[in-house]
């Protein structure tokens, strides 16, 4: 064996930090499509826990929330991971971390933002559309036959009826109900005195007062502050799916692919304008 294979042999190797970069809606999308879904993000997150055995795993978000089932379900799987591998795990917000994108920042043991991120978003809502009138005015006739009441729960193509929504609501604030958990059994005492679930959002700045957040900081200056300036950080990233790269889709289902991808498009737009982004 060489001098300098010696040498480096008997080096210590500089800390290893997994970045797992959590951009966009959160929910389970068509076959092909990329979104942030367990089913999606589970081999990104696995590899990034048990590969090179990392000092820490920091997730970079932004993301204007979704899905509360695949929100739970990915912060369930980065906190089951934490504890079998004893890894430490940071969030770092970019634009926003709100509704589901805080409920994945609440998966790590600390969060930080920019002054100027958006945060929080701490409630559940649900929004349709009421096209009773519309058809009536075109003449058209709604059919709807079922068995069971609640069956057409919620007809856009009906008038509102009291029941459903007092039905919906009974839903909703128990969807909210798992959200404040979550939170309160991660962020704990962290957390400040005063009413934290109503659904607003704060920049970075005023999230550090509330406890939402641990400090204001960008990825790279805080994972060198905490781990040494010769921290190693390693990206990890959803890669597009080929087609969709080359900005294509070949077959026949290649309207269907087009119309799948603008309805998702318009749907991502809406929550991020939701926020003022």
């Amino acid at each position: 064996m060489k001098l300098a294979d010696l040498l480096r042999f008997g080096r210590k190797a500089p800390p290893r930090v997994a970045m797992l970069r959590l951009t966009g809606t959160i929910g389970a999308t068509r076959p092909g499509a990329q979104g942030l879904s367990d089913a999606a993000l589970a081999p990104m997150i696995e590899r990034a826990f048990r590969k090179g055995k990392p000092a820490a795993v920091a997730l970079v978000i932004n993301s204007p929330g979704g899905s509360p089932v695949q929100s739970a379900l990915i912060a369930a799987r980065i906190r089951r991971l934490a504890e079998e591998t004893g890894v430490k795990v940071h969030a770092f917000v970019e634009d926003m971390a709100a509704s589901g994108g805080y409920w994945l920042a609440c998966a790590a043991d600390d969060i930080w933002a920019d002054a100027s991120s958006v945060v929080g978003s701490i409630g559940v809502i649900s929004s349709g559309f009421g096209l009773e009138g519309l058809i009536a005015r075109h003449g058209i006739e709604r059919r709807v036959h079922t068995a069971g009441g609640s069956k057409s729960f919620l007809d856009p193509f009906r008038p509102e009826k009291p029941e459903d929504v007092a039905r919906l609501t009974r839903l909703l604030e128990d969807i909210h109900e798992s959200f404040r958990d979550h939170v309160r059994a991660r962020r704990g005492a962290r957390l400040a005195e005063g009413d934290l679930f109503t659904g607003e959002i704060w920049t970075g700045r005023q999230a550090l007062a509330t406890g939402l957040i641990d400090g204001l900081g960008h990825p790279v200056p805080k994972l060198k502050e905490l781990y040494g300036e010769k921290v190693r950080i390693v990206p990890y990233g959803l890669r597009r799916p080929l087609l969709r790269r080359l900005g294509a889709s070949f077959g026949a289902g290649l309207g269907q692919e087009i119309a799948g991808a603008a309805l998702e498009t318009a749907e991502e737009r809406a929550l991020w304008a939701r926020y003022g982004l």
